[in-house]
């Protein structure tokens, strides 16, 4: 299994303390050491697959396709205004990403990064229709030549922190790393009016395998 290099420190950490933990538990009360051995290796787990980086290639690269930026459940898809970049009348497609799901976050097109901007804010659970604008986030434009695509990167109720890895002026090519998110979130997608939507509600994406939508 591939790791991604956020979850590096983070299991390194609760490595110790559970081996700690489980020492002195085991120097202490002998008798209750099987059990807290146990639950410390299913935690240590859940925490080890939370940071999965599994390989994922595109297997057709094409500037109309626009592949989902994260693994999850697609949750929302409407029409609305985006009043921080476009000013517009946009499509929205929201993945929700559980604790279960890969949490790193792909470029789902290739391009000029038009505009980044982190945004302080709360921690609301991420299907809350005021997640997208109060919660924790990122917004990024992406443009490749023709098109802009934004997304952003929203905390939930346990994320914490947003790691985004894109910068303004810099190409980005479909399919890369852009970011992490750590411990439960989504990702929001505005696409242009005409773009035909491929995906449909409550369907499971899988980044970098999922076409959400076709430009015109």
């Amino acid at each position: 299994m591939r790791i991604h290099k956020e979850g590096f420190l983070i299991l390194l950490g609760t490595a110790v303390v559970l081996t700690v933990l489980c020492g002195v538990t085991f120097w202490l009360t002998p008798s209750v050491f099987p059990y807290l051995a146990a639950l410390s290796i299913a935690f240590f787990i859940l925490i080890l697959q939370f940071f999965r980086n599994p390989v994922r290639k595109i297997e057709e690269k094409n500037d109309k396709l626009v592949y989902a930026p994260a693994d999850g459940k697609v949750v929302v898809i409407e029409e609305t205004t985006e009043s921080e970049f476009f000013n517009d009348r946009r499509v929205q497609v929201s993945i929700f990403m559980s604790p279960i799901n890969v949490h790193v976050n792909r470029n789902p097109i290739s391009g000029m990064i038009k505009y980044f901007r982190y945004h302080e804010g709360k921690y609301l659970v991420a299907w809350h229709p005021k997640a997208s604008t109060e919660n924790e986030r990122t917004t990024t434009v992406i443009e490749n030549g023709r098109d802009q695509i934004l997304f952003r990167q929203v905390a939930g109720a346990l994320a914490k922190r947003i790691i985004a890895y894109v910068k303004e002026g810099t190409f980005v090519h479909q399919g890369d790393d852009m970011g992490f998110i750590k411990f439960g979130s989504r990702v929001d997608i505005y696409l242009p009016l005409d773009a035909e939507i491929l995906v449909t509600l409550n369907q499971k994406a899988l980044g970098n395998q999922t076409v959400i939508a076709k430009l015109k």
